[in-house]
Formats: C-alpha cells, sequence, structure tokens
C-alpha cells in the first residue's frame, strides 16, 4: 500500500509547562494504492487536505493538532530533521509563544499571542469594525530578563500595531513598556476596570476602552472581544473568527483549574457565567495564556464546570459540618492537595462561599461564625 516512509520533519513543542513538552515526528510516504480503512484510529491525509482542515475551520469537521501545520512551514519536503521550538503565529493557527514571565506555579511562561496580517485586504472600511490593524499582540507579559527578545519582536512587526491586554496581573502586561518604547503609536485595547490597574510604569498613554462585542480586523482576519468576567472583573477574551480559536486569558490553565483575583473583582457568579459563554460560542479550539493550546474545548469547559460545583458541593458541606474559618474549609475541602496549593486554593474558597451566601444555601448561623467564613 505504502512505498518508502522518509522523516519530513521533528518538531519539538515549546516549554508551555508545567509537565514536558510533545515531541511529534511527521513522516511522508507515497501510496501506490487506494488507503485501506483504518477505522477510528488514524486517517491517511493529503498536504492539500490538511492544509484545509488548519486554514478553513468548519463545524463538524474532522480535526487536526498544531503540530501537522507546523510540518508544512518553510521548507515542506525537506528531509532533514528540524525543531521548531517557538509557535509563531501562522495564517491558518493562531497559538501562542511562551514567554518567560513572574506568573504562579506551577507554570513559568506567559503565552504571547502574535496575529499578523497575511495579505493586504483590511475591512478598515468597514463601519463595524471597531479597530483595525496590521498586527496584533495579546498579553505581553514577559519578564524583564527577555524584554530584549520582546523588543526584537515588536521592531518586526508592521508600524500599525494593535495590543489587547486580557486583565491587569503583571504577567500579562509587564511587556507593555517596551511595546510602547518601540513603537509609541501602537493602540492599547483592554477594559476600563484593567486600565485602573495597569501602572503608569508600563503604559503611560491614552488606552482605547473595551467593554465586548467589538470586532477588530487584522488584514484579512476577524476578531471579536467578549467580555469574559470571572477571573477579575475587567478580564476579556477574544475570539479569531477565522479559525473558530477562543483565547480565554486566565480563564482556563493548560494544567489544574484557574484561580481567581478575589482582590480585583474576581467573581464566582461571573466565572460560571463566562464559562457558560464560551460554551455557547462553542470553539474549536482554546488558548489560555499559561500552557499548551486545548483541541477540545467542550471537554475542558464541562470539565471547570464539573470541578467548581464540586468543590463548592464540597465547602457548603464542610460549613455544615462545623468549619467555621477559611482554614478550616480550605484544610477540610482541599485536604488531598498538596499544601503549597492551599493559600491560592483559598481565594477560590473565598469566592465560593460568597457565590453561597447570594444564592442562601448557607447554614443559619450565628452573625459571629458568618464573619469568620469572610474574614479569616
Amino acid at each position: 500500500m505504502c512505498g518508502e516512509w522518509r522523516l519530513l520533519k521533528h518538531i519539538v513543542e515549546a516549554e508551555f509547562g508545567p509537565d514536558a513538552g510533545v515531541n511529534t515526528v511527521l513522516v511522508i510516504t507515497p501510496l501506490e494504492s487506494k488507503p485501506e480503512a483504518l477505522q477510528d484510529s488514524c486517517k491517511w491525509m493529503t498536504k492539500e487536505g490538511a492544509r484545509e482542515l488548519l486554514s478553513d475551520v468548519k463545524t463538524g469537521d474532522t480535526r487536526i493538532g498544531p503540530y501537522v501545520h507546523a510540518g508544512f512551514v518553510k521548507s515542506e519536503l525537506s528531509s532533514n530533521c528540524t525543531t521548531d521550538s517557538t509557535l509563531v503565529s501562522q495564517q491558518c493557527l493562531v497559538t501562542g509563544v511562551p514567554s518567560w514571565s513572574s506568573t504562579l506555579r506551577p507554570f513559568r511562561t506567559t503565552n504571547l499571542v502574535v496575529i499578523q496580517a497575511t495579505s493586504g485586504t483590511c475591512g478598515s472600511k468597514r463601519p463595524d469594525y471597531f479597530a483595525c490593524g496590521d498586527a496584533l499582540l495579546i498579553d505581553p507579559g514577559c519578564c524583564s530578563q527577555v524584554h530584549t527578545e520582546l523588543a526584537d519582536l515588536v521592531n518586526s512587526l508592521p508600524k500599525k500595531l494593535l495590543v489587547l491586554v486580557t486583565h491587569h496581573h503583571n504577567d500579562h502586561v509587564e511587556g507593555l513598556s517596551v511595546v510602547q518604547r518601540c513603537n509609541p503609536d501602537a493602540v492599547l485595547l483592554t477594559h476600563e476596570n484593567t486600565m485602573k490597574r495597569i501602572g503608569k510604569g508600563n503604559w503611560s498613554t491614552s488606552y482605547t476602552a473595551v467593554t465586548g462585542g467589538e470586532s477588530i480586523c487584522i488584514g484579512d482576519q476577524e476578531l471579536q472581544v467578549i467580555f469574559a468576567p470571572g477571573h477579575t472583573d475587567g478580564h476579556m477574551g477574544l475570539l479569531h473568527v477565522n479559525t473558530n480559536a477562543l483565547i480565554v486569558g486566565d480563564h482556563c490553565v493548560g494544567h489544574g483549574s484557574a484561580i481567581l483575583d478575589n482582590r480585583a473583582g474576581g467573581n464566582m457568579k461571573d466565572y460560571f457565567q463566562t464559562t457558560y459563554k464560551f460554551l455557547e460560542i462553542s470553539p474549536h479550539v482554546l488558548i489560555p495564556m499559561h500552557g499548551r493550546i486545548n483541541l477540545w474545548p467542550k471537554h475542558m469547559l464541562c470539565g471547570y464546570l464539573k470541578n467548581r460545583k464540586a468543590r463548592e458541593a464540597s465547602i457548603l458541606q464542610s460549613i455544615e459540618n462545623g468549619a467555621q474559618t477559611l482554614f478550616d474549609i480550605v484544610s477540610k475541602t482541599y485536604c488531598d492537595v498538596d499544601r503549597k496549593l492551599w493559600i491560592p486554593a483559598s481565594f477560590n474558597v473565598r469566592l465560593h462561599v460568597d457565590h453561597l451566601n447570594s444564592q442562601q444555601k448557607l447554614p443559619k448561623v450565628s452573625e459571629n461564625c458568618t464573619q469568620l467564613l469572610y474574614v479569616s
């Protein structure tokens, strides 16, 4: 059925963390006869067919991984073993480049998403586009040790540059000052609640506020801004319409569950509603800002809902069983979790208690006990 097998490419995944990367080997072979049925485990595919599936994603289509695309970048038929240690955005796949940042463990990087116009066709004349540019940066949050590399990237991009920040945390905005220094005309897009918390040292000039629902044009690519509160009260998401890829900021992460910021308007009710909103969008790919992309969005989002609801039920049970302080609740609810994670877990516990209280599900106890649940 097949001729001689030949190595096409060896692709080394970038350091998304916290788990070991996924290496992919692509081989190529001529077909000497009609391929036999391979059930559901694998499928023969032409290069043209793979490109079409990646560049023109439709509901119900066959799904293939991002590294199939990486195999066709540059010299397609090269038999040399090459490595692709970064995942720079291409026309037919939006993804993120992991950049070293001051993020919380177990992660060490923040995914910088770069979208660049692939043709001169731009919908700037369309009145329904909120903003247009030749390139878009999302969450330039790399730490100072790699600011030189970020500067090189910004200098290589077109001057008509848009920058979108999903929220204000330092591991998402620490590189903003570099962007502004290299391109003073760059336009910053973010929610007003986020901008209030971004220091002048990060961005010293004006910005353009977004609230959700805005359409952005980058060449022939369209993106829709989505208001996605929960992690913070100014958190935003972004849908890449051409590929139906959803950039989710810190609403989801590539490993474990997300931590909500109770000091910046984090809210469990909002978090649930945003998750349902993402499910309604029915994206083909989820792009978190920490960890690798997810090719099974509904599975991941439903898993997040299941996990949060289970935690909330466990928290309520611990309160009904006599827990009176935040430590009591965390120690009982997260008894099977490494104690090093109890402090960040306590942020979510506080918000779960708020959510239970707003639904009037907390047991009727003395006022002093209720206060302990909130201030411990």
